[in-house]
């Protein structure tokens, strides 16, 4: 059993629509299930994953702890953090992966991922031998293996951009076919503003399940950061 927080749109957005449309499945499971997806292989882990971007990467509970203490450590987080305007939305290729990524960085988002990066690692068990070997073959900076040895992602703090991933890694080829397509798919949203108003818990039951939404925790509405 992993968990994960991660930002997804909530139902009803139309950005929630046209995320779970495209990867073929809704992570929340409250809206007919979308057809599937005939990009194949290009979305299949993407789609394992859900529609959503990363705020503290896939982790097992460390022994001692419970789920309970987790999602009462979780609300008590987003109870006490504001909404955030981060911007428009673009359509970018990150390394060969197509994803939809704020127009400029945000601080506020970026401060949020490192501050829930740091408050649920008491709960994080330790990567073991195949996750470090794993996360590796990425080609790691010195400073990433660093980030990976001590909080289980190499992505976190300086290293984080906040991003909703649509594809794996394309060719040059598949990335000019693909491209297109999802610039057309996403035309509503791409240069329309995006506002994180809620982080969930996502789950994974076993290994290479699919994720799905157990817990939503919305951020205060007062104002955005």
């Amino acid at each position: 059993m992993r968990y994960a927080i991660y930002f997804a749109p909530a139902p009803g957005l139309r950005l929630h629509h046209l995320g779970a449309s495209w990867l073929g499945r809704d992570a929340f499971g409250q809206s007919p299930a979308p057809k599937k997806s005939p990009l194949g292989a290009l979305i299949d882990d993407p789609a394992r994953y859900g529609f959503h971007a990363t705020i503290k990467a896939p982790f097992a509970l460390k022994d001692g702890r419970s789920y309970s203490e987790f999602a009462s450590a979780f609300d008590r987080f987003t109870k006490l953090r504001p909404a955030i305007a981060v911007g428009k939305i673009a359509l970018r290729d990150m390394d060969g992966y197509l994803a939809l990524v704020p127009e400029l960085q945000s601080s506020a988002v970026d401060d949020l991922a490192s501050a829930c990066v740091e408050q649920f690692d008491g709960f994080r068990r330790p990567a073991d031998e195949a996750e470090l070997t794993r996360r590796r073959k990425a080609k790691l900076t010195p400073q990433q293996d660093l980030y990976l040895e001590k909080w289980g992602y190499p992505y976190v703090f300086e290293e984080f951009r906040f991003h909703m991933t649509l594809t794996r890694r394309l060719t040059p080829e598949e990335r000019q076919s693909v491209m297109p397509q999802a610039q057309r798919h996403f035309a509503e949203v791409i240069g329309r503003e995006l506002i994180v108003d809620q982080l969930c818990i996502f789950r994974e039951v076993g290994p290479q399940h699919p994720f799905t939404v157990e817990h939503t925790g919305k951020l205060s509405l007062g104002r955005a950061a």
